[in-house]
């Protein structure tokens, strides 16, 4: 799949891209939400979790650095915009966060991406007060295979929100 590219005008479209995507992740999927402070990550992490039928209220990992929540699928939910080196992600234990029976969403996560192979790559770009550009890609050959059904996913909600 080359990268999908939506543009979403407010969180409502970014939480809608981010849930219908949420429906077509499985456990032990690894996405990583990438962009400028205030693009959005936690918005669309946020929805990620509401498509995994989170309906606790979800909010930035930033200072505990993990969050686990449980639902349909659990997700972990991690932001390592405070972690320095690979080496201190190691020392918090980084390698029992991720888990097989959960989906895990990883804010800043082009600082980690070489440690996961096999993941979703999502880029959110602040165009506007309310525009976001959303690009999201998938990485190695397992989530390669999906990434028909999670582009059909994604082109979905935006067409369901009249956008299409």
């Amino acid at each position: 799949m080359n990268p999908v590219r939506v543009t979403t005008r407010g969180p409502d479209e970014t939480l809608a891209v981010a849930r219908a995507l949420a429906d077509g992740l499985r456990p032990g999927d690894v996405v990583l939400l990438g962009g400028d402070l205030g693009a959005g990550k936690t918005v669309f992490a946020r929805g990620v979790a509401r498509g995994l039928g989170i309906e606790d209220p979800v909010v930035s990992p930033t200072f505990t650095i993990v969050r686990e929540y449980a639902g349909r699928i659990p997700l972990v939910h991690v932001d390592v915009y405070r972690v320095e080196t690979v080496r201190e992600l190691h020392d918090l234990g980084f390698d029992e966060i991720v888990r097989e029976d959960a989906v895990t969403v990883i804010e800043w996560g082009d600082l980690v991406a070489s440690m996961f192979p096999e993941r979703l790559d999502i880029r959110l770009e602040l165009v506007s007060d309310d525009t976001r550009e959303i690009e999201v890609a998938v990485r190695g050959a397992s989530c390669a295979q999906r990434a028909p059904e999670l582009e059909a996913r994604i082109t979905g909600a935006m067409a369901s929100s009249g956008r299409g």
